[in-house]
């Protein structure tokens, strides 16, 4: 009997003392897994910033994506550019879009505002395919933004089609994302201060050694020619070309189709700015034509036969142009003749 007595109380002592350890342990665990998760993420948060403060751009490779890209825990944002930057690919669109990408990135790195929130990592298709498999992607260069919270929705895939891959349109892309505000800073090309300074000396020769002769000077032919010339050249995108240095024309790889216009208002080829300058000039000869059959005095047939020369000009090269328009900025209501 006594025996049973001191079994019961023992009984009643360890019922407590089981719960308290049970619950303490249920109170430690998450503790300890919260702790390591912390620990995990100081981790990834260092390299990742190590690797920053090396270059602007992190590449990455299968291995890395997952790791500091898809896997949790994760309290930073990554913008991905997914390339094909190998000779082999003959990605032209590729190279230019990473020339923006590294703007972007510097701007990012060297700006006051840098900061763990926000990274920019490339992986190229020849060092992560397996990343290009796993998330069904077959066409490059994309952008994606990884928040730091949840899976990528689809604004988090930016639009490169009707867009464009400046580097301004970037930056308010990812402000719209992660709102992270970066200021493009493009590094200075003195290669327009030098063609300057190289016309200007050859203006100065050429007047210096027909200093005995300068009635070419009043010629107003010559002027108004020198004058067109540069406003072609302006208006025909050839400033946009000296500093973003396009390609001549784009060649799919898929298809082996050639494009000579860019299907975005953010950006054009070299071919695109020799065509709208050809259109430019024909729609100037047009007006030319068209104000000689009004103030010469000549034959009235062949006043009537400049003015319709000069009017199927106008009106077939500005159509031409305007569809041009059309097909570069989506959604513009107006047409003439040509769609």
């Amino acid at each position: 009997m006594a025996a049973a007595v001191v079994a019961s109380k023992r009984l009643c002592f360890n019922l407590p003392c089981a719960a308290l350890f049970l619950i303490l342990l249920l109170f430690l665990q998450p503790g300890e897994g919260q702790k390591k998760k912390e620990n995990m993420l100081v981790e990834k948060v260092e390299q990742m910033m190590e690797w920053s403060s090396r270059r602007s751009v992190i590449r990455m490779n299968g291995e890395k994506f997952r790791r500091f890209v898809k896997a949790p825990p994760r309290n930073y944002s990554v913008i991905v550019m997914f390339t094909a930057l190998q000779p082999q690919r003959q990605c032209s669109v590729c190279r230019q879009a990473n020339e923006e990408y590294q703007v972007l990135a510097n701007s990012w790195r060297y700006s006051s505002a840098f900061s763990n929130r926000l990274f920019f990592t490339v992986v190229d298709y020849d060092e992560g395919a397996d990343v290009f498999q796993q998330l069904n992607m077959n066409s490059a260069p994309t952008f994606m933004h990884f928040p730091a919270k949840g899976k990528p929705k689809r604004a988090d895939t930016f639009d490169l089609q009707r867009i464009g891959f400046a580097s301004e349109q970037l930056a308010k892309w990812i402000h719209d994302r992660t709102d992270v505000q970066i200021r493009v800073f493009r590094p200075p090309n003195y290669s327009g201060t030098i063609a300057l300074a190289l016309l200007v000396s050859l203006v100065g020769g050429l007047l210096y050694l027909r200093r005995n002769n300068l009635e070419f000077i009043y010629n107003k032919t010559g002027w108004a020619m020198a004058a067109l010339c540069v406003v072609f050249a302006m208006t025909s995108g050839q400033m946009w070309n000296h500093i973003r240095g396009p390609p001549y024309a784009h060649k799919n790889p898929q298809n082996g189709q050639v494009s000579y216009i860019h299907g975005s208002s953010q950006a054009q080829f070299v071919a695109e700015s020799h065509i709208i300058l050809l259109l430019n000039a024909a729609i100037t000869m047009g007006m030319v034509l068209l104000n000689e059959a009004a103030t010469s005095k000549g034959d009235v047939g062949k006043r009537r036969i400049i003015c319709l020369v000069g009017l199927g000009l106008v009106v077939f090269f500005f159509s031409f142009l305007l569809s041009i328009f059309r097909s570069k900025y989506h959604g513009y209501p107006y047409s003439f003749l040509i769609k």
